[in-house]
């Protein structure tokens, strides 16, 4: 169980939760094991990932390479089906199946949504000034969460706190803010690390550049050593703007060292909405 977490970018704790289920079975889908096709809730699996990264590395811009088939992903599908002249229905079924693996030999690198990204990152705007920024955690780090706003607030940015025991809810949050950034706070069970959404097919290029500076700016500040690694939780999975969640060491020693912390994530921020050279 732990082997498989890892390897799917989740907490690696042994333990057979919602979001270790959900994955189980979305690994189970393959391309072409079934009709992909928008709905409400959307289709989650490897085969939409599969399909996203296929039409992204193809120049159709499906998003994220997330394994969730959202609007972003119908469109891409249907400007595919027109350019290759089959029914514009939306629809991923055989015939657009063999079509994707008729053109898999022309893939030519990184998805879409990975380029604008970066694109996006190289035109910021050097200043916390006005950016848009959600912290949230999943329970016992509201003291932390609230300080590190007040000094984001301080620096002009608008920052809301999301106390919600889910991800997925921090990612909603997060979305209906409109956020250009999202900080994530969790209690780590072992050694800390900020992760950033990071999958084979896909990476979010300013998710890892702000876990980087965050990692550093944590060694500089408190002398805590945290890797900054690839995940897939539901907090950097489910958001659309540039994520990292970071799990700290034991609570008690956080918030005796929240003034430092609040500190190394107002620097880290900082530092990142300097335009990427």
């Amino acid at each position: 169980m732990r082997a498989f977490q890892r390897v799917r970018g989740l907490r690696d704790d042994g333990v057979c939760d919602h979001h270790t289920w959900s994955a189980l079975v979305e690994a189970n889908w393959r391309l072409g094991d079934r009709l992909l096709y928008q709905r409400a809730p959307n289709l989650r699996g490897d085969d939409v990932a599969d399909l996203q990264g296929r039409l992204g590395s193809l120049g159709f811009d499906a998003g994220r390479v997330d394994g969730i088939f959202g609007p972003a992903t119908a469109r891409a599908l249907e400007e595919f089906q027109r350019n290759v002249g089959l029914p514009v229905d939306g629809i991923c079924g055989f015939e657009t199946v063999q079509a994707l693996h008729r053109l898999g030999g022309r893939e030519t690198g990184q998805p879409v949504a990975a380029v604008r990204e970066a694109e996006h990152l190289r035109h910021a705007t050097p200043t916390l000034a006005g950016k848009r920024i959600v912290v949230g955690h999943e329970g016992g780090l509201g003291a932390l969460a609230r300080a590190i706003g007040r000094a984001l607030r301080h620096e002009g940015a608008a920052v809301i706190v999301v106390d919600e025991p889910e991800g997925s809810g921090q990612a909603t949050a997060a979305n209906r803010f409109g956020a250009d950034v999202f900080v994530g706070l969790a209690a780590a069970s072992g050694e800390g690390f900020v992760a950033y959404y990071g999958v084979p097919q896909f990476e979010s290029v300013g998710g890892r550049r702000l876990a980087g500076l965050l990692a550093d700016a944590m060694v500089e500040r408190l002398g805590w050593h945290l890797d900054a690694r690839g995940m897939r939780l539901p907090a950097l999975r489910e958001t659309r703007m540039p994520a990292v969640v970071c799990e700290v060491p034991a609570q008690r020693a956080v918030l005796d060292a929240s003034a430092q912390v609040s500190e190394a994530v107002t620097a880290a921020v900082t530092a990142w909405v300097q335009p990427l050279t």
